[in-house]
C-alpha cells in the first residue's frame, strides 16, 4: 500500500453551508471559493484536489497508445468500449465520450491548479513558493495534454473559467497556448526542489523536461536541447541499469523516472466514475482476458500490441519480452491459461498489466496500483538526442541515443553511427522501441509528419488532432469552430 502525498485525494473546493441551518448566526456561516486560502493547510490540500486529476490521465495513455500503430483497441468484440474502437480506426467523432472524457478531466485540472494560482497572494507562509510552483506545473502538464489532443484550447490565464465565459473565450491559437504553459513552467522551476518534498510531488528536473518536450513539439530545437541537457548535467538522474525492472512495483520512483503519477489499490472504484479511481484503470483494461496463471491478474483485453511493433525489436534487444507479452509463449512456458478477444494479436503491453499480490478493493481491474511513469530518464535522452540532431550536434545526440541502446543490448556492438536525417530516423525509431506501451507514440508520428504513412485510416489535414467534444461546441453558441474536417 503506498502512503504517498496523493493518498486520499478528494477535496470538495466549494462547500456552501444552507443559511436554514444558520438562521441567528450573523454572518451566515459559509465556506466557498472566495473565502477559502486562509491557512496554510488550505493551500495544502487544494495542492491535492490540483494532483488528483493526474490519475484520470490512464485514459491518455491508453486512447493515445492505440491512436498509434503500436496497438489495436482489443476489447471482447467491436462494440466493446466503442470510443477506443472508433479511435482506432480513425473514425472518431465530436460525439465520442472517451474524447469528451480527456476534454473535461484535463480542464477540471487545469481549473482546480488555476485556482490556486488566483488566490495565491492572499497569506504568506512558509514553504507557499513550492506549492505555487507545483501549481504552476500541474497547469502546464494540463494544459499540455489539451494542446496535443485539440490544438488550439480556450485559455484563462488569471483565474478558474466561470459559466458563461464558453460564449466570451476564444479558443487560442496553438502558439498562445505553448506560450502559457511555458511561462508556467519558467516560472515554476526556480522554486521547485531538486528533490520533491515527497513521492509523488513535482521535482525541478519535471518542470525543466516537460518545457524541453513543449518546446520539442514546437521546433525549437535550441531551446529544447538546452534544457533538457540541465536535466541530463544535473547527475540526479540514471538509466536503471535493468531494463526489466523498471515496470515492477520495486521499480516504481526509481533512478531513472523523473515524474510519476501515483496509483493506489486502497480505495475501490466502480464504473460510474472512472476518474475517482485511485488505481490506475489503464492496467485493468489492458490485462489479459480471462487469465488464469503466475505473475499477472486478468483484464479486458484493450490495447494489444500489433506484430509489426513487436518485429520492430532487433534480435538480442532486451526490451522486447519486457514491454510486449507473447500470451502463447507464456503459457506454453508456464501452464497459463486465457481467453481470446476482439482483435486478439496473441500480445500484451506487459509494462502496464495488472501484477498479482494487490489487494484491489473493489473491482480489481479498476484499483490496480501500477504507478504510470509520465517522465523518464531515458525519453529525456531520446529528446535531447532529438533536439541535437536537428541543430547540427550529431556526435552528443548520438551519444545520447547509444546511452539508451548500450543498456538495451547490454554492449556497445549496436552503437549508432549515422548522422544527418539518418540519425533522426534512428532518433524516432528508438523512441518507439523505448518507450512502446507509454502513450507517447501518436503525438511522436503527428508532430514528425509521419502519421499518415503509419497509421491505417489516418487522414492528413484532420486526424493530427482530435474534435472538440460536440456538446462543448453546442455550448459555445458559435463562440467556438469545430477543428477541420470534423
Amino acid at each position: 500500500m503506498k502512503t504517498t502525498f496523493l493518498l486520499g485525494a478528494a477535496l470538495l473546493i466549494s462547500l456552501t453551508a444552507c443559511e436554514e441551518d444558520f438562521i441567528g448566526r450573523d454572518p451566515v456561516y459559509s465556506i466557498d471559493s472566495e473565502n477559502y486560502f486562509n491557512t496554510p493547510p488550505d493551500y495544502e490540500n487544494a495542492l491535492i484536489a490540483a494532483y488528483d486529476l493526474l490519475q484520470p490521465t490512464y485514459l491518455n495513455v491508453l486512447l493515445g497508445e492505440i491512436a498509434s500503430d503500436n496497438t489495436l483497441a482489443g476489447g471482447e468484440s467491436a462494440n466493446d468500449v466503442i470510443g477506443f474502437q472508433q479511435v482506432d480506426d480513425m473514425i472518431h467523432t465530436p460525439v465520442n465520450d472517451q474524447v469528451g472524457n480527456i476534454w473535461d478531466w484535463m480542464f477540471a485540472g487545469v481549473n482546480r491548479a488555476t485556482f490556486i494560482l488566483e488566490f495565491q497572494d492572499k497569506i504568506d507562509f512558509d514553504g507557499k513558493a513550492q506549492i505555487i510552483a507545483e501549481a504552476r506545473f500541474l497547469r502546464a502538464y494540463y494544459n499540455f495534454e489539451l494542446v496535443k489532443w485539440f490544438g488550439p484550447i480556450p485559455i484563462k490565464p488569471e483565474a478558474r473559467f466561470a459559466l458563461g465565459d464558453e460564449n466570451s473565450i476564444p479558443r487560442s491559437p496553438v502558439s498562445e497556448v505553448y506560450a502559457l504553459i511555458e511561462s508556467d513552467l519558467m516560472a515554476a522551476i526556480p522554486d521547485l526542489a531538486a528533490t520533491a518534498p515527497q513521492v509523488g510531488r513535482v521535482p525541478k528536473a519535471a518542470a525543466q523536461a516537460l518545457l524541453g518536450k513543449a518546446y520539442l513539439y514546437q521546433e525549437n530545437y535550441t531551446s529544447a536541447a538546452q534544457v533538457l541537457q540541465e536535466v541530463i548535467q544535473s547527475g540526479n538522474y540514471m538509466l536503471e541499469e535493468d531494463f526489466d525492472g523498471i515496470f515492477e512495483p520495486a521499480g516504481e520512483n526509481g533512478p531513472g523516472s523523473i515524474f510519476e503519477v501515483q496509483y493506489s489499490d486502497a480505495e475501490g472504484a466502480g464504473f460510474g466514475c472512472l476518474q475517482c479511481s485511485e488505481g490506475n484503470i489503464a492496467v485493468g483494461f489492458n490485462g489479459i482476458r480471462n487469465y488464469s496463471g503466475p505473475v499477472f491478474d486478468g483484464g479486458f483485453s484493450f490495447n494489444v500490441p500489433v506484430q509489426e511493433a513487436y518485429d520492430a525489436f532487433e534480435p538480442g534487444d532486451s526490451r522486447r519480452d519486457v514491454s510486449i507479452l507473447d500470451i502463447e509463449a507464456w503459457a506454453d512456458e508456464t501452464g497459463a491459461t486465457y481467453g481470446t478477444g476482439y482483435e486478439h494479436t496473441g500480445y500484451y503491453n506487459r509494462k502496464y498489466i495488472a501484477r498479482k499480490g494487490d489487494t484491489n478493493i473493489g473491482d480489481q481491474n479498476l484499483t490496480n496500483p501500477n504507478n504510470y511513469r509520465a517522465i523518464r530518464y531515458a525519453d529525456v535522452l531520446l529528446m535531447a538526442a532529438e533536439a541535437l540532431n536537428a541543430t547540427g550536434n550529431d556526435e552528443q545526440a548520438r551519444e545520447y541515443l547509444n546511452m539508451v541502446r548500450r543498456r538495451a543490448f547490454g554492449d556497445e556492438d549496436h552503437d549508432i553511427s549515422a548522422s544527418g536525417d539518418a540519425l533522426r530516423d534512428f532518433i524516432l525509431a528508438e523512441r518507439r522501441l523505448e518507450l512502446v506501451g507509454e502513450g507517447h507514440r501518436f503525438f511522436d508520428l503527428v508532430r514528425t509528419g509521419r502519421a499518415a504513412a503509419e497509421i491505417d485510416g489516418f487522414t492528413a489535414g484532420k486526424n493530427e488532432v482530435f474534435p472538440v467534444p460536440f456538446e462543448e461546441i453546442q455550448f459555445s453558441g458559435g463562440n467556438w469552430e469545430q477543428n477541420p474536417n470534423y
